[in-house]
């Protein structure tokens, strides 16, 4: 089982997520300092680290970390980054992000190769968007109607905002749509707009030269010129702040972006992929997005369905999972009772396939050989 170790300094926040990760199928411990956080990697094997600081050169364990910190500053964000986080998140914790970014890092792991050269390349194909795109799993009118759509509008370069609950599968749909469009052998990147402290998303999104700020020691490229040639994905554009929303507009409208610190134009060549679990039309009606923005990325709008509109195509979800969580494990996929596909269909769901997706990996690893209706109401 994954082990998680939670470093913060308040208890509250210590036994929230530890309850939280429990839930979800983690093995946790926690610490309140670093002292503690040493010990326990002296006497166990810690497979991620939670933490509300950056953590020393000199630590205990290698395993990768993130950030959860109390408060966004560009100086701790670079900071953070520069000294080997995986990933930099703030409070309050949404925790359906902070399990993407567990699962994301946990997968990054396990998929490193041994050899320098070799985790270098990895990386950049990574980045570049090059692995293989997963599959759309289902046979439903509402799931066929979505690859439809795919295949109608992937092979144009038209902007598409792709809109649906948390969990729903938003970003493979972008990932298909680069995949099947003439722009697949260029980069597909992504950038988080909610992820993102408001003071970083302007950098991130158009780079910044060097001494732009403090921290900036060196020139860097934004997403949109790291784009260039192929397909930016801005996931949860919904939560991107009004200033930099006008940079976007700007950017899409001239096809040109500028680094922050430069007045220095430069051409980009890239097509935009939104994606929102928001209702953009109510959030400019209260003044938070752009109406102008909106008509920009919204020229084609995919409308992911969420998984309770859609219970026929949990069988073959479930089949998927199984299979997919066994080769990760190494062990022989489960038999499931029909009676716990059907007890699975009756679920609300509300975090949709990727909170399936946990439940069958907790099913995986609590059940017996066979996977029954008693195991469903035990530990879903």
């Amino acid at each position: 089982m994954t082990k998680v170790l939670i470093l913060d300094a308040s208890k509250s926040m210590r036994n929230t997520l530890r309850e939280r990760l429990e839930y979800e199928g983690f093995a946790t411990e926690t610490a309140e300092n670093d002292p503690a956080a040493r010990t326990i990697c002296s006497r166990s094997t810690v497979d991620l680290v939670l933490t509300d600081h950056p953590l020393p050169a000199d630590r205990t364990s290698t395993a990768p970390y993130i950030v959860l910190a109390d408060e966004a500053t560009i100086d701790s964000a670079v900071e953070a980054l520069r000294h080997g986080a995986a990933d930099y998140l703030t409070k309050p914790i949404d925790m359906n992000r902070l399990l993407q970014s567990i699962h994301q890092t946990l997968a990054d792991e396990r998929s490193e190769p041994s050899s320098p050269t070799a985790r270098s390349t990895t990386r950049k194909a990574r980045r570049s968007g090059l692995s293989t795109t997963e599959a759309i799993i289902g046979s439903s009118q509402e799931i066929c109607q979505v690859r439809h759509l795919i295949d109608k509008v992937a092979p144009c370069d038209a902007r598409v905002l792709i809109t649906g609950e948390n969990g729903t599968g938003k970003e493979l749909v972008a990932r298909h749509l680069h995949a099947a469009s003439p722009r697949a052998g260029a980069p597909f990147v992504e950038v988080n707009c909610a992820a993102i402290p408001s003071e970083l998303i302007e950098s991130e999104l158009f780079g910044h030269e060097r001494g732009a700020f403090t921290s900036a020691i060196k020139q860097r490229k934004g997403k949109f010129e790291l784009a260039d040639g192929g397909t930016l994905f801005m996931d949860e554009i919904g939560d991107m702040a009004l200033a930099a929303q006008a940079k976007v507009l700007r950017a899409l409208q001239e096809r040109k972006i500028s680094r922050v610190g430069s007045d220095r134009d430069i051409e980009v060549n890239v097509r935009v992929i939104a994606a929102t679990n928001k209702n953009l039309k109510e959030e400019i009606r209260r003044g938070n997005f752009r109406e102008d923005l909106y008509h920009r990325i919204g020229v084609i709008v995919i409308r992911v369905p969420a998984l309770r509109e859609r219970i026929n195509d949990i069988p073959e979800l479930t089949a998927h999972f199984m299979q997919t969580i066994a080769s990760e494990y190494g062990t022989t996929p489960k038999r499931i009772e029909q009676g716990a596909l059907e007890a699975l269909q009756e679920r609300p769901w509300s975090g949709n396939i990727r909170e399936l997706r946990n439940a069958i990996e907790r099913l995986i690893i609590l059940s017996g050989e066979t996977i029954t209706a008693a195991d469903v109401a035990n530990y879903c």
